[in-house]
């Protein structure tokens, strides 16, 4: 078989090492691969590269993704769609593995109504695709935000102030919530919940009282109820582009002007994306990326690979799609109980 590989959408840590093991695995049983460059944009515009396992044998511990990658619907347009048809078909690519999250996944479910043979791997360091337990890069990306959160600790602590954490986060908290917790958040703003400023008030006026300063953190997905940050800019999936929101700005803001305590605000973004994947991130994208070959192998298109328990497992698009996975009451509960 002639195996093709993409990576779409945002970057995070854990895709080269899906791409070694797709080449890796497909190679172990005489199968070549090739890479399209740029996501989606690259299947469209025939933008390919070979991938022999000499070209993925030292990428196990690099961030981003040596493919390139790319927000690109290649079904936005007619015309876009049939030239995806027309590349896969000159390219002779007898199986195309998909890495990314619900809008590349998406876009391979289109492709494989179509009538072509594709699966899909699962990433997003949002955490938020529902048929998967986890998404790898999120372990690593919010080990990043956990060790900013540290840091305004100690500046925190030092000038006596409230400083509020902007990270990532579009419609489900779940960096939010792993920063919030493991770094000891006073209060956590998370997208599943209505923004309670009264609430949020009151833990930082606790906390202030107790210790002397406040950490919260915010994703950059929380309406706060006010017209302000809104950017109105979208991508070609009819997303909000959030990075011009100021939520993290603007929830300081209104800290001070309701506490009187000085108030700063810190909004890592793509500084979250970047780095080596750590160990879970390492083993969970090699494990996916290898079950996707196995998959096309046993002729089970119209699949993607995910994590179930200590299992991982072929589930169609459709079961993987039907639902974003957004941060449960459980959890909700748990982070509530131990803010101050």
């Amino acid at each position: 078989m002639r195996f093709g590989v993409l990576t779409g959408g945002g970057d995070c840590p854990g895709l080269n090492p899906t791409i070694r093991a797709v080449v890796l695995r497909a190679a172990r049983g005489g199968h070549a691969t090739v890479g399209f460059l740029d996501g989606w944009k690259g299947v469209r515009d025939g933008l390919v590269r070979p991938l022999p396992p000499a070209e993925v044998a030292g990428i196990l511990n690099r961030g981003g993704t040596v493919l390139g990658s790319s927000r690109t619907n290649p079904f936005a347009k007619e015309d876009d769609a049939a030239k995806v048809l027309a590349v896969l078909a000159r390219e002779r690519i007898d199986a195309l593995v998909a890495i990314g999250g619900d809008d590349t996944l998406s876009a391979a479910r289109e492709l494989h109504r179509r009538g072509r043979p594709v699966i899909g791997v699962p990433k997003t360091m949002d955490n938020d695709v529902g048929g998967t337990d986890w998404t790898f890069g999120f372990h690593s990306a919010t080990a990043v935000a956990v060790d900013a959160l540290e840091r305004l600790r100690d500046t925190a602590q030092s000038h006596h102030r409230a400083i509020v954490l902007e990270v990532m986060g579009r419609n489900a908290g779940w960096v939010a919530l792993g920063t919030g917790l493991a770094g000891g958040a006073d209060a956590t703003l998370l997208p599943e919940e209505p923004y309670d400023e009264a609430a949020l008030l009151a833990r930082v006026r606790a906390a202030v009282a107790a210790r002397g300063y406040a950490l919260v953190v915010a994703s950059e997905g929380v309406e706060l109820g006010t017209a302000k940050g809104s950017a109105g800019a979208k991508d070609e999936f009819g997303h909000e582009l959030l990075r011009e929101r100021g939520v993290g700005a603007e929830v300081a803001r209104r800290i001070e002007a309701a506490t009187g305590v000085e108030s700063r605000s810190a909004q890592i973004g793509h500084i979250q994306r970047g780095g080596a994947p750590e160990l879970f991130d390492r083993i969970l994208a090699s494990r996916l990326g290898a079950a996707a070959v196995d998959l096309a192998l046993a002729g089970r298109f119209g699949e993607v690979a995910v994590l179930r328990g200590e299992s991982v497992r072929g589930v169609p698009f459709d079961e993987a799609l039907r639902s974003p996975k957004t941060v449960s009451p459980d959890w909700i509960d748990l982070i509530r109980s131990l803010e101050a």
